[in-house]
């Protein structure tokens, strides 16, 4: 275990950037076992399990690397082409930081682990908010200019949107060239979907979804401890989050969830 802890500690030394894919959590024992009381415990407890099952059977680095790739083989289920047509492949992204081209970014480490050629649908969730400030339309389209640059390069099928209300949804409907074409509900704000934002979602062929995802999905210290508890006691202060992408895959004609996981991308900001 020594060998595997020190091997953890050369290669995060060294590193810069750390790419990891949980898998299917669909068919992870280890994390199907206990039931997160919500999102955010649920993608600590996956950054710990996946680094941690990860660090236990690597090797000893022969020369460090700039960039960790983290993930469980035997844990990702690659879609074959056979049965692409037979499954949807939804994804929220959330996106840390300010970077935009994160998006393009995330979307193609998505289609690379999964195997797939276009994501049928992606719902963005921007960047947390300092308290007190509100969404405007000025805050979301640099990043809905990006979606749909996506949706023009045939990498997404369609793109939505999360937290907006009726005012702020027909804003951004009345803008994109891309229309949105759905809209996620928190419904720990509302616990009755608003009336005027059902209405007009009817009227322009929105879908109204619900989640109950907090504004941040995961915050910089609980990332930093769940890197730290895998790697036992390595200092991780300099790591930061930039965008934590969460995908289903779906069986159209039974409804039920095949695969479940998380692909995150941190950077470390200093040497």
């Amino acid at each position: 275990m020594e060998t595997h802890t020190t091997s953890a500690k050369v290669l995060l030394n060294h590193a810069t950037t750390l790419n990891l894919h949980t898998g299917n959590l669909v068919n992870r024992s280890r994390l199907k076992k206990k039931c997160p009381s919500s999102p955010s415990e649920e993608i600590q407890d996956c950054v710990r399990a996946t680094l941690s099952e990860w660090f236990a059977t690597i090797p000893p680095p022969t020369s460090p690397t700039d960039t960790i790739d983290c993930s469980i083989p035997q844990a990702t289920e690659a879609i074959t082409p056979e049965e692409r047509e037979e499954l949807k492949v939804s994804v929220k992204l959330f996106i840390c930081e300010a970077d935009l081209s994160s998006i393009k970014d995330a979307v193609d480490k998505a289609c690379q682990a999964l195997a797939v050629s276009q994501l049928d649908s992606v719902i963005i969730a921007p960047p947390a908010l300092p308290e007190g400030e509100s969404q405007t339309l000025d805050n979301l389209q640099p990043a809905w200019r990006e979606l749909e640059g996506l949706v023009q390069s045939h990498k997404i099928a369609t793109i939505g949107t999360s937290d907006l209300d009726k005012e702020l949804l027909e804003q951004l409907y009345n803008w994109a060239q891309v229309k949105p074409s759905s809209n996620q509900v928190n419904l720990a704000s509302c616990c009755v979907m608003p009336p005027d934002l059902t209405a007009f979602a009817k009227e322009f062929d929105i879908q109204l979804l619900t989640h109950n995802d907090p504004k941040e999905l995961i915050t910089a210290a609980s990332f930093q401890e769940a890197v730290q508890e895998s790697t036992q006691d390595l200092e991780v202060a300099d790591w930061r989050l930039e965008w934590v992408l969460r995908y289903s895959i779906i069986v159209k004609s039974r409804g039920i969830i095949k695969a479940k996981g998380y692909l995150v991308h941190a950077k470390r900001s200093s040497l």
